[in-house]
């Protein structure tokens, strides 16, 4: 992984590091040798992988990302040379339900974020990461590209355009700070992984309903999102932020960190391919519930930019992340939630020495 050394040694704050991919991000960050450091409410709902990793951290804040006081303090005390923001309400249906809160996390957050960032002169780069959903998505098949137009009707969407924006301006803004300071975003597509348990996510519903022997109930089979590993952005993540700390002026900017176009596919191919590494198991269409918001029908991200000027690829095509992801949750040979993690990190960095052309 020569290409993420200069992270070693380096200080590294995760806000949201309690979360799915921020649990991920923060294990891979301290297997390189960064000094890993959180900020996150405490309790996140979907922190399975967090609670599975054991020491990890330097050091941990808990608190609310809305909260500026809190998040400054946390700032001023780690004195991180990189951040990443990953403090969100990531999902568009609880958006629905709870629009304030979600505004308030992502948008607010953002801002906080990058205020106390700006703010302390030891912070050198910052990676916000934001979703494929920050587009205005119209419902054509169009894979989005990074000067796509921003938008969103539904909470979630329009917090998330909103936080890009806000980025955006923080990062001409920070162009007038004494010390250089470099701001990037990354956008990435509908990710699978072990240890994800939200609801309202078709992994975690299908694990669920294959647990208790039911059929996994599927609202909108036709639907097509950018399936991706996990693992795959936050690769992403992790070049984007080694570039940054190194004072890549260039990095600083928006970038999709997508799957391959052939990985862009309905829920039902994504449902059959997962049946088939299961073993075992049935679904059926139960539709949109009332009281559900609506969701796009079809969503794809073009990553030319981040294959182009970053060197990266993705890794992982869909048939390897359904079987990895699968086999995290089978997990027949009875492994800890550390173990599992770390055989999915070494399998995807010998895939990268494999194929550096790929990375």
């Amino acid at each position: 992984m020569k290409q993420l050394q200069n992270l070693r040694g380096r200080p590294v704050l995760v806000t949201g590091h309690t979360g799915f991919k921020g649990a991920w991000l923060s294990l891979w960050l301290q297997r390189l040798g960064a000094q890993v450091f959180g900020f996150s409410n405490q309790g996140h709902p979907n922190d399975a992988v967090y609670r599975g990793l054991g020491p990890c951290f330097n050091a941990e804040a808990f608190d609310d990302v809305a909260d500026f006081a809190a998040l400054q303090c946390a700032v001023q005390r780690f004195e991180p040379e990189l951040i990443f923001h990953l403090a969100a309400q990531s999902l568009v249906q609880t958006g629905y339900q709870q629009p304030f809160q979600t505004f308030s996390t992502n948008v607010t957050g953002t801002l906080n974020l990058l205020e106390a960032a700006q703010r302390h002169p030891a912070v050198k780069a910052v990676v916000v990461v934001t979703t494929d959903k920050c587009y205005r998505n119209q419902g054509h098949s169009h894979a989005f590209a990074e000067d796509d137009a921003l938008g969103g009707t539904d909470p979630y969407s329009a917090g998330k355009a909103c936080a890009a924006l806000i980025t955006a301006s923080y990062r001409d803004l920070a162009t007038q700070r004494t010390t250089p300071l470099l701001i990037a975003e990354a956008r990435a597509g509908n990710v699978i992984g072990g240890g994800d348990f939200s609801a309202y996510r078709l992994v975690p519903d299908m694990v669920r309903a294959l647990q208790n022997q039911k059929p996994i109930g599927l609202r909108n089979p036709s639907h097509i999102r950018p399936w991706q590993h996990c693992l795959d952005p936050l690769y992403g993540y992790l070049l984007l932020g080694s570039r940054l700390v190194n004072g890549d002026t260039h990095a600083a900017d928006a970038w999709n960190f997508g799957p391959a176009p052939e990985s862009c596919v309905s829920v039902q191919t994504l449902v059959d391919q997962w049946l088939v590494q299961w073993g075992s198991g049935s679904f059926a269409v139960i539709g949109q519930q009332q009281g559900q918001g609506k969701e796009a029908q079809v969503l794809q991200l073009d990553s030319q930019k981040a294959t182009r000027l970053l060197a990266w690829h993705p890794t992982w095509n869909l048939q390897a992340a359904v079987h990895h992801t699968a086999n995290w949750y089978r997990n027949p040979h009875n492994l800890t939630v550390r173990v599992r993690c770390d055989r999915d990190i070494d399998a995807f960095e010998a895939e990268l020495n494999r194929n550096p052309s790929a990375s």
